[in-house]
């Protein structure tokens, strides 16, 4: 998912701060026994973009997922999340993702 939303403000021809450009990930798992299963994950980026870029960030977040091969392959199976911490110009903007529950298959 990184890399499609960094291709997806590339693509947009969006100026953004590609060394502070980072994402968190977290997971959550499940076992019985020794076998485990992860149920969950969520994706936190943090990124700094010019001021007037602001709505085509928030655009390139909500589209990057259905961009994703990864997000893609396994979305039915696990909950996959995102959040973003996006400092355009002087204002710093925390966005979410509503969690989805995987669907099953």
């Amino acid at each position: 998912m990184y890399g499609t939303l960094r291709g997806a403000l590339a693509g947009r021809k969006i100026a953004f701060d590609r060394d502070s450009f980072k994402a968190t990930v977290e997971g959550r798992i499940t076992g019985i026994g020794k076998t485990i299963r992860i149920t969950a994950i969520h994706v936190h980026y943090d990124l700094a973009v010019p001021a007037e870029a602001r709505e085509a960030t928030e655009r390139a977040l909500e589209a990057h997922p259905q961009g994703c091969p990864a997000h893609q392959s396994v979305k039915d199976a696990i909950t996959i999340s995102w959040s973003a911490t996006v400092r355009a110009g002087e204002q710093v903007l925390t966005l979410h993702e509503a969690e989805r529950p995987a669907t099953s298959a």
